[in-house]
């Protein structure tokens, strides 16, 4: 299997293709959607609101935190998760500059 070498592209490239590879899973889509409509940690009420099981949502829940786009917690037994303002923003920025409007005077499509 050949090289990525993600080191060859700039850093606001590779964060940009870490928050697509996120949001590239429906589950996570939500969990996310359900993090900022609760604007709140959560503990174990993310598996009873997204219809899949413990361990999927768990891996689901990974995938985001190593994408820095959420934190995870310990409280006693549990893990309380919520967005991580800071990253989310840098996010935010990255790809709204990246979605930025298409300008083709040529119309060559």
């Amino acid at each position: 299997m050949g090289s990525a070498k993600l080191e060859e592209f700039t850093l606001k490239d590779n964060k940009i293709a870490t928050y697509a590879k996120a949001l590239g899973h429906p589950a996570r889509v939500a969990i996310l959607q359900l993090l900022l409509k609760k604007q709140a940690c959560i503990c174990g009420d993310i598996v009873d609101e997204i219809p899949l099981s413990q361990s999927t949502v768990s891996q689901h829940l990974k995938e985001l935190k190593e994408a820095g786009l959420i934190t995870g917690e310990i409280e006693g037994k549990k893990v309380c998760y919520c967005i991580n303002e800071e990253e989310w923003a840098l996010a935010r920025s990255y790809m709204s500059g990246f979605f930025a409007p298409v300008v083709n005077k040529d119309k060559c499509c």
